[in-house]
């Protein structure tokens, strides 16, 4: 059966069978001509689509374009930044070609694709992040994941050089303006991110089942869906204990401030803040409360350089959720600092050293007077 119209019925419909599998449906017409150039459409779509499946899982070259696909939905969709990460691989299948296979593409291919990327003006890091980084991974997961062909590429050739991540600490001072200008509802959230360093998607997204008032003992769901368990402190536990009736399932809230119809809310209602509530809720705040050149990671940075002053880097690796230490290691800056302000408060007040030049300069004097 390929076009055939339904008793009584004037449009013709479309009916075969491709690899095992049934396709049917309207054509949308009663000319008969027309119906049998849908149904040739409809066959020569089938076709492609399992080209496509089994190019998704062949062993052999992989063109980038399928690359990019299968990547953006076993990894990149599930990212934090995923509407960038698509635009980046769009970057990507612009600049190589949708056809090229991933064993064609050479380490001068990378290297010609990293001085574009420059061109345009942007920073190492952004040429990092936009273009090496993700096609690294697409690379890397082809090879290791999907058993496909790559091109042999030196990496570390073509990562260029980023300035050292500042490590920015809220003064006492600064904490207090910051919580005082933001909005009420917002601030609980910021105050928690200060306390215990966590992103601002494991804030977003904490729910009051990884909340443990009884063991005292908070699971946030961080990068690469990975949890981790914190310790709830006192200060945690007294910020939480008062959000409890604001929402059954989400900690975090705000109140709407005005009915809206379109966006199905009630005002003084409750909701749970969102990724873009939360960074628009920042930015207006933060710029009121007159704290300068401070971003909400520098929250993470505050939490971390606080907690190494009274513990080590392994206690600060296990808040933040490094899987490497080394990424820690940049927190050890409070340490050297806090250890040359207390050797320069002892040598002010009069150290060894100071007595000791006084005691040889005596006793020449009293070699010349003899």
């Amino acid at each position: 059966m390929s076009v055939y119209r339904k008793h009584g019925k004037p449009e013709y419909h479309y009916d075969f069978i491709f690899h095992g599998r049934r396709f049917s449906g309207a054509t949308g017409t009663s000319n008969k001509r027309q119906a049998e150039r849908v149904l040739d459409e409809k066959r020569r779509q089938a076709r492609e689509r399992s080209r496509q499946a089994a190019a998704f899982t062949a062993e052999g070259p992989m063109s980038l374009e399928i690359a990019t696909s299968r990547f953006w939905h076993e990894v990149g969709q599930h990212l934090a930044n995923s509407d960038n990460y698509f635009r980046f691989l769009g970057w990507l299948l612009e600049h190589f070609g949708k056809h090229i296979t991933l064993d064609r593409i050479t380490d001068s291919m990378v290297a010609a694709m990293v001085s574009k990327r420059r061109a345009d003006g942007v920073t190492n890091a952004t040429v990092n992040r936009t273009t090496t980084v993700p096609l690294r991974g697409i690379m890397t997961r082809a090879k290791k994941t999907w058993k496909v062909p790559i091109g042999d590429i030196d990496w570390s050739r073509h990562l260029l050089k980023e300035p050292k991540e500042r490590v920015r600490e809220a003064s006492v001072d600064e904490e207090k303006r910051l919580l005082a200008a933001m909005r009420e509802d917002y601030a609980p959230a910021v105050r928690f991110a200060i306390l215990t360093g966590c992103r601002r998607m494991e804030i977003v997204d904490l729910a009051w089942s990884r909340v443990d008032f009884f063991g005292k003992t908070i699971t946030v769901v961080g990068k690469g869906d990975k949890a981790r368990i914190l310790p709830m402190t006192d200060a945690v536990y007294d910020l939480l204990w008062p959000l409890r009736g604001h929402h059954s399932t989400v900690v975090f809230t705000y109140t709407a401030k005005r009915t809206n119809k379109q966006l199905g809310l009630v005002r003084a209602k409750r909701y749970p803040i969102t990724m873009e509530g939360f960074k628009t809720a920042w930015r207006r705040y933060r710029a009121k409360s007159g704290v300068e050149n401070f971003r909400f990671h520098d929250t993470r940075h505050t939490a971390a350089t606080r907690t190494l002053r009274t513990g080590n880097m392994k206690v600060v690796q296990r808040m933040l959720g490094h899987e490497d230490i080394t990424t820690t290691a940049k927190y050890a800056h409070a340490m050297i600092e806090d250890m040359r302000v207390a050797m320069e408060a002892a040598n002010h007040t009069g150290s060894h050293t100071g007595r000791a030049k006084k005691v040889t300069s005596g006793l020449k004097d009293k070699k010349k007077s003899a």
